[in-house]
C-alpha cells in the first residue's frame, strides 16, 4: 500500500483470518483505510488458496492506513491485542497453521518501540496465563488479497458473525476482556450510577441528571476511557430531561444497536471501544435529518473549551468556536411538539427511546 499524504502511517498486524480483523479498526477516526492481504513470507503475489496451503510463508495480516494526530499507533496496538489469543503460536482459534500465526510488523523503530513495550505491559498484567508468543518483526513487501476478502464483515454479514462466534473468537475475547478483575476496577473507576448506566443499562431520571440543561462550550467525552463523543455545538433542548445531541462527534466512536427487551424495538447507542451503554437513537431531533441521540449524563464527562487542549481534545477546538459564534442562545432550540417542556414533572417523562 503507498502512503499519499506524508502524514499517513502504516500499520501492519497478523492476527489470524483477516476476515475478523478489519472490523475492529475500519471507520475509527483517523483511519484512512483498512486493507485485508498477505505478508511475511517468501512468495510475490500469492493466492489466497497458496496462502491457505502453507507454501508461501505467508500470513493473513491487515494493513491499516492511520493518521497519528488523530489515533495513535498505540491504541491500534492496544484494539490489536483484544482481537487475538496471543499465546497460541500455532494458529488463531480454528484455523491452525502458520499461515494464521500473530504478528506486529513494524514499519520504523518507534513502532517497534511501542509494539515491545506493550507486549511486555500486556504478559506482566497476567491476563493471559501462558507466554505471549506474538512476533514483532520488521514489516516487509504486503500483498493486497482478493476482492472477496476485502471488507468481508460488509459484504457478507452473515457469513462474517457465524465465522466469528462459531470460530470461538468472539466467546474468547468476551471472557479474556471482560474478566471479575476488569469489573471491580471498573466498580472502582466509576461512581455507583455512571456503572449502573454504563454498565448495567440503567436509565438516569429526567431532569435529575448533570448535564440535562448544560449548555457551556466544550466536549462531552466517555466517562469510561475518555473517546470523543459529543459537542455542545450540536446540543439542543429537546424538552425531554436528559442531553440530547443532533449528531456524535465522531460517528466512528459510536455503535447503534437493536434492542427488543423493552417490548418495543428500539436502538440503543453505545461507545464503540468502551462499550458503554449510552442511550438510545430517537427520529424527532432538528431538521433535516432529525436525528437525536438521548443519552445519559452519567455515562459522559464534560471537558470545557478552555481545558481541552490541556486535555488533548485540541483538534476540535476550532470548530467550536466558529459554531459558537452562530450558536442560538441555549434554550432557544425548539423542542419537538410530542416532548414534554422542561419544567415538566419527571415522573411524567418517559424513558429514553
Amino acid at each position: 500500500m503507498k502512503k499519499i499524504d506524508p502524514n499517513i502511517q502504516l500499520a501492519t498486524f497478523a492476527g489470524g483470518c483477516f476476515w475478523c480483523m478489519v472490523n475492529p479498526f475500519d471507520e475509527l477516526p483517523g483511519i484512512v483505510s483498512v486493507t485485508s492481504g498477505y505478508t511475511g513470507g517468501h512468495k510475490e503475489d500469492p493466492t489466497y488458496e497458496e496462502v491457505g496451503a502453507e507454501t508461501t510463508g505467508h500470513a493473513e495480516a491487515v494493513q491499516i492506513a492511520f493518521d497519528p494526530a488523530v489515533f495513535p499507533y498505540g491504541r491500534l496496538l492496544e484494539i490489536f491485542w483484544m482481537q487475538i489469543d496471543p499465546t497460541d503460536a500455532s494458529g488463531q482459534f480454528q484455523d491452525r497453521g502458520a499461515s494464521y500465526r500473530t504478528a506486529i510488523f513494524f514499519h520504523d523503530e518507534d513502532q517497534r518501540r511501542a509494539a515491545e513495550a506493550s507486549k511486555r505491559a500486556l504478559q506482566a498484567s497476567g491476563r493471559f496465563k501462558g507466554t505471549i508468543a506474538t512476533e514483532i518483526i520488521p514489516a516487509g513487501p504486503f500483498y493486497p488479497a482478493e476482492d472477496v476478502h476485502q471488507h468481508y464483515y460488509k459484504s457478507n454479514p452473515f457469513d462474517y458473525q457465524r465465522y466469528l462466534e462459531g470460530s470461538g473468537r468472539a466467546d474468547f475475547a468476551q471472557r479474556s476482556w471482560h474478566s471479575k478483575e476488569d469489573e471491580r476496577r471498573l466498580r472502582r473507576q466509576l461512581t455507583e450510577t455512571q456503572y449502573a448506566v454504563t454498565q448495567l443499562g440503567e436509565t438516569e431520571p429526567a431532569y435529575d441528571n448533570a448535564y440535562w440543561d448544560h449548555f457551556r462550550p466544550g466536549v462531552y467525552v466517555d466517562a469510561v476511557n475518555g473517546d470523543p463523543l459529543f459537542s455542545s455545538a450540536d446540543k439542543f433542548d429537546s424538552g425531554t430531561g436528559w442531553p440530547s445531541f443532533a449528531k456524535p462527534l465522531e460517528e466512528g466512536l459510536i455503535r447503534r444497536t437493536a434492542e427488543l427487551g423493552s417490548g418495543r424495538p428500539r436502538t440503543a447507542i453505545r461507545s464503540r471501544l468502551s462499550g458503554s451503554r449510552l442511550g438510545y437513537l430517537r427520529y424527532d431531533g432538528p431538521e433535516p435529518v432529525k436525528l437525536h441521540y438521548v443519552v445519559n449524563s452519567a455515562s459522559l464527562r464534560f471537558v470545557p473549551l478552555d481545558q481541552m487542549e490541556l486535555e488533548g481534545y485540541g483538534r476540535y477546538v476550532a470548530a467550536l468556536l466558529a459554531a459558537d459564534e452562530t450558536a442560538p442562545e441555549p434554550g432557544q432550540a425548539s423542542a419537538t411538539e410530542s416532548e414534554p417542556k422542561p419544567g415538566t414533572n419527571p415522573a411524567s417523562v418517559p424513558t429514553p427511546k
